[in-house]
């Protein structure tokens, strides 16, 4: 059987590979990810490779079918909870990443107790409602939270026309910024992840101290 490294051979290999002071960034924050579907499944993915510490995951859904060709799941999971289910694969990424859930959908009542721990939040809800109660709760209730949002990201458009872009010294926002999937013009899993993956590179970018998009 194959055997599962120690934590130090796991974060040596990072070390090594990313240098320890960096490493030593990525490893003691916690990044709240909000909504766990095709981006924020994605995110945490990222995230958890790189060896951030700590996830805050945030979903009230189950996993279903329709979720299988763009979000980090398994056939298996179906039905499942999807903060369980996305804690469990996390862990057979990252064996020594600690996660903590919350099987709540966010609201004005709660959004603040539920993020209080995060150093960086990121949005990553399919509903324009969602999104924006979200973004405008943490802008004006927690300015001091870096805030990474997502608009823009569905259709068969070029890729390189999703892009980072800094809004305020601690609000980012990542996507194209025009595509809609109420539109009815798809979601694919290799855009989708593209723009995932600007939002989790922006957090390793504030982590490392660089804070320009």
């Amino acid at each position: 059987m194959n055997r599962i490294p120690t934590k130090d051979e796991m974060r040596q290999a990072l070390d090594n590979r990313n240098g320890k002071l960096l490493q030593d960034q990525f490893a003691k924050a916690t990044v709240a990810i909000c909504g766990l579907g095709g981006l924020g499944s994605n995110i945490a993915v990222s995230l958890a490779r790189a060896g951030v510490g700590k996830l805050i995951l945030i979903d009230f859904d189950k996993v279903d079918i329709t979720n299988l060709h763009r979000q980090q799941y398994k056939a298996s999971q179906i039905q499942c909870f999807k903060t369980q289910a996305l804690a469990e694969n996390l862990k057979e990424i990252s064996p020594y990443i600690e996660s903590t859930i919350f099987t709540q959908k966010i609201d004005e009542s709660n959004f603040q107790e539920l993020l209080q721990e995060a150093d960086i939040i990121c949005e990553a809800f399919d509903v324009a409602e969602a999104k924006a109660l979200l973004v405008n709760g943490v802008l004006e209730k927690m300015p001091e939270k870096y805030l990474i949002a997502a608009s823009g990201m569905a259709g068969l458009d070029s890729a390189n026309v999703i892009h980072t872009r800094k809004i305020t010294n601690r609000f980012y926002l990542c996507g194209d910024e025009v595509s809609d999937v109420a539109d009815q013009i798809g979601l694919f899993s290799s855009r989708v992840m593209i723009c995932a993956a600007h939002q989790a590179h922006m957090v390793l970018r504030i982590l490392g101290g660089k804070f320009e998009a």
